[in-house]
């Protein structure tokens, strides 16, 4: 008997795996609306418990105003920021001349420093098929960012419904003593919770910082290339030097190398700095992050579940790092 139920323990751990499996890869479209929904639930669940236990409300009723907060306060700032982004793209009126004179200036001296010819035909003839292809993961991306919208509201409204219920389900699910399940679920909610805070503030400073640089120094369109700069701001390390030293050696190239200079210095000494301590700061206080779990943590969260990846990268290695200590602990020490 003994026997027969161990296979069946076994079995039914298999049959769990394969189809958990299974349901995981075909759900990796939808993985982004999905990741966003658990975000959203940490910062509103405490309204939600507010509304339904001390205010006595329907759960129903609860879950769809914390649906419209969500909509008004995170969907559409974001849409706003996107619009704006594209509207300042269109206002840019670029002169081709003015562009494509440095840059043939960079083309003539590859090619008499090194003998290599970057206007050949085989690289003309990559430019112009990588056109199309870009164009499409616009469009692709646009599309993927519209279902995650809806996919993320869906999944909200039920786990906003489900509440405690669902929360201590999941707890009764871990394989751990009651004081570890509840350290894995505050490093849980405060890892989400920072990241969700910090990301979006970083960016916003950062991006401002840049922006003050790029006008101080007669960069062209300081507007378009502040957003740029804020969006870049997210990748730990290099950051908003995607943005700047690009533009350095363009100004420089131009011909205005005390702007490229000045520009080059004023992100070194301010804007990266200001980055890293920024980051620092925000993780050390809202979750107590260790700065490496924070870098590593976005670098592997942006290759596994792309732009939520910011948030869910460094939770993965901070639970990871927690989950070596309660071995260690409980297994491990002797005393």
């Amino acid at each position: 008997m003994a026997i027969k139920e161990t296979y069946w323990k076994y079995s039914l751990l298999v049959i769990i795996f394969v189809l958990g499996c299974v349901i995981f890869y075909e759900l990796r479209p939808f993985l982004g609306g999905i990741l966003g929904a658990m975000t959203v639930y940490v910062l509103v669940r405490g309204q939600m418990f507010y509304l339904t236990e001390q205010k006595k409300m329907k759960r129903g009723l609860a879950a769809s105003l914390l649906l419209v907060e969500t909509i008004l306060c995170f969907l559409i700032p974001l849409f706003l920021v996107i619009w704006l982004l594209l509207s300042k793209i269109e206002e840019v009126n670029l002169d081709p001349h003015s562009i494509m004179q440095p840059i043939q200036r960079v083309f003539d001296y590859v090619r008499q420093q090194f003998g290599y010819d970057m206007l050949s035909a085989d690289n003309l003839s990559s430019v112009i098929s990588f056109v199309p292809k870009l164009g499409q993961y616009i469009m692709n991306g646009l599309a993927n960012f519209v279902i995650s919208v809806f996919v993320l509201l869906f999944v909200l409204f039920f786990m906003l419904k489900g509440g405690h219920e669902m929360e201590n389900y999941i707890a009764s699910l871990l394989p751990f003593s009651r004081r570890n399940k509840q350290s894995l679920l505050h490093e849980f909610y405060m890892v989400v919770k920072a990241n969700a805070i910090g990301v979006p503030l970083l960016a916003l400073i950062q991006g401002l910082v840049a922006m003050a640089g790029y006008y101080l120094f007669g960069a062209p369109s300081p507007v378009l290339l502040g957003f740029l700069s804020a969006f870049a701001s997210i990748i730990p390390i290099i950051g908003v030097g995607l943005i700047w030293i690009p533009l350095a050696l363009y100004l420089g190239i131009s011909g205005s190398w005390g702007s490229a200079i000045g520009l080059a210095v004023y992100a070194l000494v301010l804007v990266s700095n200001s980055d890293n301590l920024i980051r620092f700061m925000l993780q050390k206080r809202l979750a107590d992050t260790h700065p490496l779990i924070t870098i590593f943590g976005v670098f592997i969260g942006l290759s596994l579940f792309g732009f939520m990846g910011i948030i869910f990268g460094p939770l993965i290695l901070s639970i990871f790092t927690l989950c070596v200590k309660i071995f260690k602990k409980e297994y491990l020490d002797t005393e």
